[in-house]
């Protein structure tokens, strides 16, 4: 029987990947069109955009980066909808989902609003602390 409950966390992350690719292109295409770019589909991968201002690039980035780590909570939340967790392992794991969905979030902002690199290495590393703790629930659900 599907845990159902999980589903919520994950599409909310991909909800927000897509206000940040929303953002990304709202705040791109402006910038290309104000510069004149001449798009060049010969220039080497990422060449053009690194000519964009870095207020620009940030999205960018972080849209990559949501599409990068993610990914493992995306099997994770998805293994604990279809294991259907014990009751005691099932609080803690909607917990971790959801403290993940929110500091990525915070990550997000931290990078596309004034990107300290120093803010947003700590709020990434935060965000990693519940993946390890849904790994290890996991792990006691299948054993």
């Amino acid at each position: 029987m599907l845990d159902t409950i999980f589903l919520l966390p994950l599409v909310t992350l991909v909800g927000w990947t897509l206000v940040v690719w929303i953002w990304m292109y709202a705040t791109r295409i402006p910038a290309i069109l104000r510069t004149g770019m001449a798009l060049d589909p010969e220039a080497p991968r990422g060449s053009q955009m690194a000519q964009l201002p870095a207020r620009v690039r940030w999205k960018a980035d972080n849209y990559d980066h949501l599409l990068e780590q993610p990914t493992l909570f995306y099997a994770l939340t998805l293994a604990f909808a279809m294991i259907g967790p014990q009751e005691t392992s099932r609080s803690v794991a909607l917990a971790c989902c959801w403290a993940y969905v929110g500091l990525r979030m915070v990550h997000s902002l931290v990078q596309t609003l004034g990107n300290r690199i120093e803010a947003r290495f700590a709020v990434f590393v935060l965000s990693t602390l519940p993946l390890f703790v849904l790994v290890g629930l996991a792990l006691l659900e299948v054993l």
